[in-house]
């Protein structure tokens, strides 16, 4: 069993045992890439990107998406986004099912889920003004009339912390900072439920970086958005996030409340991670080993066999070569910690 099955409740994913249902589910959620070769482009395998994730967000909650540089997370939020067509598993948002919504149903649904995306440069149509940027949400949509659309343009810009009145200026003429705010203030158009932010503050300089996470810690709290993080920085995420799943290679390895990830790492993937974190403690950080893992990613269009993280996991064992762990729970019912380890018990 490699992730959660039909019968793994709610309840059990959620934040202090919080009796709220799950603004978001997503269900052995799945998106594989076809490999093709040959003149007829037949396909001969598949890259496993994403490969049976399973985890709930509650309403108010963020949840922070963490792992290696093409371990799937991004690949993942736009799946759950359907921006990518998932190849299996299912999403639901406010209890109706994504994938199995027609084109103009998921069109209305769009409304309630919105993306901030990684690269403001690119992420920003240089023809087109901040104004027309922020308000093409709204037009598409068919919400209110033009005049109406102005104003509530103007009211997003001072929302993200920019002059109201740079609506008729183009992308260009804003610093990085600035430009994601903007690509903020357009996630916020139509009023969203669920935001994913995949990697929103990876370029942009550190200085920078605060500000924007600390904007948009305030607007979850403004406007009891929900989001899921998605970013590489375990010391940001720590920050921003109220619980933290950890991907290797298409799968949740780790779920937990942060401060039990970050203070009780159960898998041997997260201890490594969590290893190369900087402490601002010289004494401490002399004392601190660090842990190196060996070798490089397996390739997820041919992953190994067992469990995932085994060629590189100084625990493995047999029965990681041949057995794919089972996704349990090894914390309470009130604070889950969900790990896919044979061994985590050694670390508790």
């Amino acid at each position: 069993m490699s992730q959660i099955d039909g019968s793994f409740g709610p309840s059990a994913l959620q934040q202090n045992g919080s009796a709220n249902e799950p603004l978001v589910k997503v269900r052995n959620l799945k998106k594989y890439f076809p490999i093709r070769r040959g003149v007829l482009q037949r396909q001969v395998g598949a890259v496993q990107a994403v490969d049976g994730v399973s985890f709930d967000i509650v309403k108010g909650e963020t949840l922070g998406l963490v792992g290696e540089s093409g371990c799937g997370k991004s690949t993942a939020g736009r799946a759950i986004l359907q921006l990518l067509t998932p190849t299996a598993g299912e999403v639901f948002l406010n209890g109706q099912n994504l994938t199995k919504m027609r084109r103009t149903e998921l069109r209305k649904q769009r409304r309630r889920m919105q993306m901030i995306f990684q690269d403001p440069y690119s992420s920003l149509n240089p023809r087109m003004t901040v104004g027309n940027i922020i308000g093409e949400p709204l037009f598409i949509h068919n919400i209110g009339n033009a005049a109406s659309r102005r104003e509530r343009v103007q009211e997003l810009l001072k929302l993200v912390g920019l002059n109201p009145y740079f609506v008729n200026r183009y992308p260009h003429e804003f610093s990085g900072g600035q430009r994601q705010r903007i690509g903020v203030a357009r996630a916020l158009a139509t009023n969203p439920a669920f935001i994913v932010a995949d990697e929103p503050i990876s370029a942009l300089d550190v200085s920078i970086q605060a500000q924007v996470v600390n904007l948009l810690d305030d607007l979850k709290s403004e406007l009891g958005l929900t989001y899921l993080f998605i970013a590489h920085d375990l010391s940001m995420v720590r920050y921003i996030s109220d619980r933290v799943a950890v991907m290797y290679l298409g799968r949740i390895v780790e779920l937990s409340h942060r401060d039990a990830i970050y203070e009780r790492p159960l898998h041997p993937y997260t201890q490594a991670l969590l290893s190369a974190i900087p402490v601002p403690d010289p004494e401490k950080e002399e004392k601190r080993k660090r842990i190196i893992l060996e070798g490089d990613v397996p390739s997820p269009a041919n992953p190994p066999t067992g469990c995932r993280f085994h060629p590189r996991c100084q625990y493995a064992t047999e029965v990681c070569r041949q057995e794919d762990p089972e996704f349990r729970n090894l914390g309470t019912s009130n604070m889950p910690h969900m790990v896919a380890c044979h061994h985590a018990e050694k670390f508790l």
